[in-house]
């Protein structure tokens, strides 16, 4: 059985390995601390060209996600989102936990624009500011999206202003940041996220590292206290070191760009073959996650020898699957699904 149903089915990337292995033998500083946090964060500065963002370095998205909405916002302030997106799905209320109303919209292929969101901030700061509402303070949007898609450029620099009018939040969810920036009608630049947001993140669970994400807080009235609410929360690792390392070795030579880059090539190849074949896709994705609609009986064949994820039944009985390609997938597994794609019924 070949895995195609997500990105964080290996242990990590052999290089990534290799540092660990290296460096068993050394003794560092805890909590992130350590030379090899410090050495990562230099590297990501680098990387934005803005040398006054903090970053910091968390086990995992789901405390990424409502860690930033604690430390960010009042209890009465709350959150704009897709209604797909993962703090509205697949976190469980963890933000909601934390005390903050999320507000989501309906998005369009897991999208939502500046005009929604204009519209939904104006309900507030344009009347009235009423008592008996929750102040929208933040937008949260994810990069790339649940869907797969991305947002372009203008898209983003477009929020970026519906943001700034409102004095609200901007807040990147980049769990999939690599295969993002890895699309080939990608326009947009780690540069980019730090001029057109106040916070974001380079994921690394799924990107090649055993776990992780790389927290930038460009904003700095966001820095102030903000390890406190991490440790608050239980995302300061004693041995934060691992983290620190795994970030510094999949970014110093570009290779984080490398391997999810590749994993959307091999992606789109999938999704040409399923579309050769006549199969439709639910969503037109450019990245690693591919949304396919299958009959009863091609799902049952493919089932045979792939492991992918269903999503769900749409309203014309078609089954809506996931395939998901990562940075481990190899060309071989790959040309394996698009022969047995060619070979459906």
């Amino acid at each position: 059985m070949i895995r195609f149903n997500n990105d964080y089915n290996h242990t990590a990337h052999e290089k990534v390995l290799e540092a660990v292995m290296n460096t068993r033998s050394g003794s560092y500083g805890g909590y992130g601390e350590d030379e090899w946090c410090r050495k990562a964060a230099d590297v990501i500065k680098d990387l934005i060209a803005s040398p006054d963002a903090a970053v910091y370095f968390l086990p995992g998205a789901t405390q990424a996600n409502f860690i930033v909405c604690a430390a960010a916002l009042r209890p009465i302030e709350s959150v704009i989102c897709a209604d797909s997106g993962h703090i509205f799905c697949h976190e469980a209320g963890s933000v909601e936990n934390t005390g903050h109303k999320l507000i989501a919209l309906p998005g369009k292929d897991g999208k939502i624009s500046a005009e929604q969101i204009a519209a939904e901030a104006a309900g507030y700061y344009e009347e009235g500011e009423m008592e008996y509402l929750t102040i929208p303070r933040m937008v949260y949007i994810s990069f790339s999206t649940e869907w797969g898609t991305i947002y372009s450029k203008k898209e983003i620099q477009e929020i970026s202003g519906v943001c700034r009018k409102y004095g609200m939040l901007l807040f990147v969810d980049g769990a999939r940041m690599g295969y993002g920036l890895g699309a080939e009608e990608n326009d947009m630049t780690l540069k980019d996220f730090a001029e057109l947001t106040d916070v974001f993140y380079i994921g690394g669970t799924k990107c090649g590292a055993m776990f992780g994400e790389a927290l930038v807080v460009v904003n700095q009235k966001l820095q102030k206290g903000f390890r406190s609410y991490m440790k608050q929360n239980g995302a300061v690792l004693a041995k934060g070191w691992l983290l620190g390392l795994q970030f510094y070795t999949l970014l110093q030579d570009d290779l984080y760009f490398q391997i999810t880059g590749r994993a959307d090539g091999l992606a789109v190849r999938i999704r040409e073959a399923f579309k050769a074949k006549g199969i439709p896709m639910y969503v037109e994705s450019p990245t690693n996650q591919q949304f396919v609609l299958l009959t009863d009986d091609q799902m049952r064949q493919l089932e045979k020898d792939y492991i992918f994820e269903f999503i769900m039944k749409t309203p014309d009985r078609l089954n809506c699957v996931r395939f998901c390609t990562g940075w481990n997938t190899t060309r071989e597994e790959a040309d394996c699904l698009i022969r047995s794609i060619e070979a459906l019924n």
